[in-house]
């Protein structure tokens, strides 16, 4: 059997690793030159790299790892349906029972009207789904015209071709044909660097109400579906003013456009709920789920539909699906996962104690010279670096800061990642609070000498206005 603990040099794996793996959202010349990071194991919110350090995990792997590292239930389901059923697909009029019951159990946490579940590999996999859903829903109740898709700017629903249409990335727009024709954007509710002199309320209904603006100008018999995350995450967890979902909710209702809610990073307690449509307020037709589904050990996504949806698309042989949709596997570690979830009251807890404890603490970062704002909701927050509080001023060397930042973070055995500059986390669900304390030590820490170092290097100067 293979055995694949590490016992080679670091230097020889960066070399292994440059040679031949292309990684996702990297430059590999330049990793190529610095050497990736090699993670060997991981415990809890701690991970170890080839050189001993362990790392304090504060963005739970790719916003994932929700019931943490090291969950033996959890490698013992999988181990387990292996042993009595490896695979088999759920195409051809065919299940079987992990997909079954995990469906089942999705359904029960849903919200009341999402009863049936369409299985993916990933959140990526399951929004390409929900474009060909919406449509041909659409179509099959005699509007074939109805195909436009209307999400935001900095929006991130994936990076397929579908899914990266969706999402507002403009650099992921600039490579490889993308969007996609009937997808379009309006501007994201992120006050802190859009807002101007509006107060956080009056910018709320601004960018809700652009929503109304383009199903007009689209043309309301031809809109399909608006698609958001409840918190926007990978854009640098851009939580919107409290007046944006409840004018967003009433513009849908108003023009019959269906709601997707994109819960890949929101979902399985991760604000607090087991949804952020619960959360924000939202009213979804569809939600995409993913990581959290399976705390990340265990590859698989899906999209939760509502009743009316289902019935209209049960009409007709729907033409889409995936080899792994509903992997046996995947769906037993799933399930257990859900299982620890609950039982263990660790979506309670995260609401009733370790987020209202990180929220006091992370917010009180924003005293720092550096930080302009500090915002988190539930498990996932980010804090805006500015040259200037006061006027919400960004850098003239924009990102330089962030990455100094994560550079810091990564030295202070800190994973924080930055989104330009803004500096984020998202840590797994079970961190304690001295764990907490420990985040916010080594982040303060990072700032400090983020700081200093901009200061040597002149990169502290103001954007002109």
């Amino acid at each position: 059997m293979a055995h694949l603990t590490n016992t080679a040099p670091t230097a020889e794996l960066q070399a292994l690793d440059a040679a031949h793996h292309l990684h996702p959202f990297t430059h590999a010349a330049g990793l190529k030159d610095k050497g990736a990071r090699i993670i060997t194991r991981a415990d809890g919110v701690w991970l170890q790299d080839s050189e001993g350090h362990r790392i304090l995990d504060a963005m739970a792997g790719l916003w994932c790892v929700n019931v943490g590292y090291g969950r033996r239930e959890l490698v013992e389901a999988a181990a387990a349906q292996m042993a009595e059923l490896p695979f088999y697909n759920t195409f051809f009029q065919t299940s079987h029972v992990p997909a079954i019951r995990l469906a089942e159990r999705l359904a029960g946490l849903a919200p009341e009207h999402l009863n049936h579940v369409f299985f993916a590999g990933s959140g990526s996999e399951a929004n390409d789904t929900n474009i060909r859903l919406v449509r041909t829903y659409w179509e099959m109740k005699g509007a074939p015209q109805k195909k436009a898709i209307i999400s935001r700017w900095n929006a991130y629903h994936g990076s397929s071709v579908g899914s990266g249409s969706l999402g507002g990335m403009k650099g992921m727009h600039a490579q490889g044909g993308m969007p996609i024709p009937d997808i379009h954007h309006i501007d994201q509710p992120d006050w802190w660097s859009e807002g101007g002199d509006l107060t956080p309320e009056e910018f709320g209904r601004e960018r809700a109400r652009q929503l109304e603006e383009k199903i007009l100008e689209l043309g309301e018999d031809n809109v399909a579906a608006f698609i958001a995350e409840p918190v926007q995450g990978a854009g640098g967890v851009i939580v919107p003013p409290d007046s944006y979902w409840p004018e967003v909710n009433r513009i849908l209702d108003k023009y019959d456009i269906l709601l997707i809610a994109d819960e890949v990073i929101c979902g399985f307690g991760r604000t607090g709920n087991w949804f952020g449509s619960e959360t924000m307020g939202i009213r979804p037709d569809i939600m995409t789920i993913a990581k959290g589904l399976s705390s990340g050990y265990q590859p698989i996504g899906g999209s939760i539909v509502s009743d009316e949806i289902a019935e209209v698309i049960g009409g007709d042989e729907f033409n889409h699906g995936y080899t792994y949709s509903g992997h046996p596997v995947a769906c037993a570690v799933a399930l257990e996962n859900l299982r620890i979830l609950d039982e263990e009251g660790i979506v309670t807890r995260v609401r009733e104690e370790t987020a209202p404890y990180l929220k006091k603490k992370f917010e009180s970062l924003a005293d720092h010279p550096l930080v302009g704002e500090a915002k988190i909701v539930g498990m996932m927050g980010s804090i805006a670096l500015t040259p200037d509080k006061a006027s919400r001023a960004k850098f003239e060397d924009g990102g330089a800061l962030g990455y100094l930042t994560r550079e810091r973070c990564f030295a202070n055995d800190l994973v924080m990642r930055h989104v330009g500059d803004r500096m984020i986390v998202s840590p797994p669900l079970v961190i304690s609070t001295d764990e907490i304390d420990l985040l916010i030590e080594r982040a303060r820490k990072s700032l400090d000498e983020a700081m200093d170092e901009a200061e040597r290097q002149g990169l502290l100067r103001a954007a002109a206005a």
